[in-house]
């Protein structure tokens, strides 16, 4: 009864640290863990999910057990005690402000100051007999290795980026295969990211179907109520589904979409994704109504895919700041355009 007891207790992160300045975690997840991950996928307290900074012992870590630093976003962290089954180690959570390794090293917050403050406060010198402490790969742009082993004494040395790959990686001495320095990528990691983006983008996209489909029933003689809510629902369910869409094959076939900017990908998508709702329309449409379907739906995807630069490590942060300067001006004036041509439609329905 009482290692279950002990066991439930360490399988999810304290939510303070104990008086000896150590929290005491484990490796197993709890169903609320699992809520959690779920939630922030879904927008849901995505910038509250974090735990509190400090050092973290998982499982029975001596002075010569492995020290892994991490960010104090809570998925991070929960991904890395769950990749250290059967391993006695130190985690050290630099705070990050509750941003994951990658983006927080991109921000500045998984740095060299960080961290090395974070060496000092927590005391590791006392702690811990060996000077090494590992660092996730994708956190390297930034911290400055050199000048975290003058200050603290401690070498940094760079894991594996994925962390189930940690347990092979000890293993092997601490040295990382061509394999584990690689980012794979793969589509279901791309696929998952798709949930938030919907989320987030959701309330702008309800606005906008509401306003073509209510804007389909203007003409000349003025706003006709039976046209909004025959064809504007069909127009309404047009629209939500073109978002969906592009919401999930944008990521799904990144690769594989032409051209190499984000925008262009999504904007090609569009295209394809306004080409069948024009065929599921049917003939009812105009020429003038099917031309604005298609600028309407390419800027609406051109605009969602560009959120993902931030999904992979093909982009940089200048890169992708130099394309939002340039491809938001001409999303707009895409979308103006669309709109303008959606409700000139209604006035010349035999164009």
């Amino acid at each position: 009864m009482k290692s279950s007891l002990q066991a439930e207790k360490n399988s999810s992160p304290a939510t303070g640290l104990a008086p000896d300045g150590v929290g005491h975690v484990g490796p197993e997840w709890t169903i609320g863990d699992h809520l959690g991950a779920i939630g922030v996928r879904l927008n849901i307290r995505r910038t509250r999910y974090s735990v509190n900074p400090g050092l973290y012992a998982c499982g029975s870590p001596g002075p010569d057990s492995p020290v892994f630093v991490s960010a104090n976003y809570k998925l991070s962290f929960d991904l890395l005690r769950h990749s250290l089954a059967g391993i006695d180690a130190w985690i050290l959570a630099l705070d990050t402000r509750g941003i994951n390794v990658w983006c927080a090293a991109g921000k500045g917050t998984f740095g060299t100051e960080e961290l090395i403050r974070k060496v000092n406060e927590c005391r590791l010198h006392d702690r811990i007999a060996h000077r090494r402490l590992i660092l996730p790969q994708l956190g390297a742009p930034g911290v400055a290795a050199h000048a975290v082993k003058q200050q603290t004494g401690f070498a940094v040395v760079y894991g594996p980026v994925y962390a189930a790959e940690i347990a092979a990686f000890l293993r092997a001495g601490l040295n990382a295969t061509p394999g584990m320095r690689r980012v794979r990528f793969r589509w279901h990691e791309r696929l998952v990211l798709a949930p938030l983006e919907l989320v987030i983008g959701f309330r702008k996209m309800l606005l906008l179907g509401l306003a073509l489909a209510v804007l389909a029933g203007v003409s000349a003689p003025g706003l006709s109520l039976s046209t909004v809510w025959n064809m504007g629902g069909m127009v309404f369910a047009l629209w939500f589904w073109s978002y969906v869409f592009a919401g999930v094959l944008g990521p799904l076939l990144l690769p594989w979409l032409p051209a190499r900017a984000f925008s262009v990908k999504g904007a090609w998508l569009g295209v394809a994704i306004a080409a069948c709702g024009i065929w599921v329309a049917g003939p009812g449409w105009s020429v003038l109504r099917s031309a604005a379907w298609l600028l309407l739906v390419a800027a609406g995807a051109s605009h969602m895919l560009l959120s993902f630069t931030g999904a992979t490590t093909f982009t940089s942060p200048s890169g992708v700041l130099r394309e939002v300067r340039r491809a938001l001006p001409v999303q707009l004036a895409i979308g103006a355009m669309g709109l303008a041509v959606w409700i000139t439609a209604g006035f010349l329905p035999a164009w």
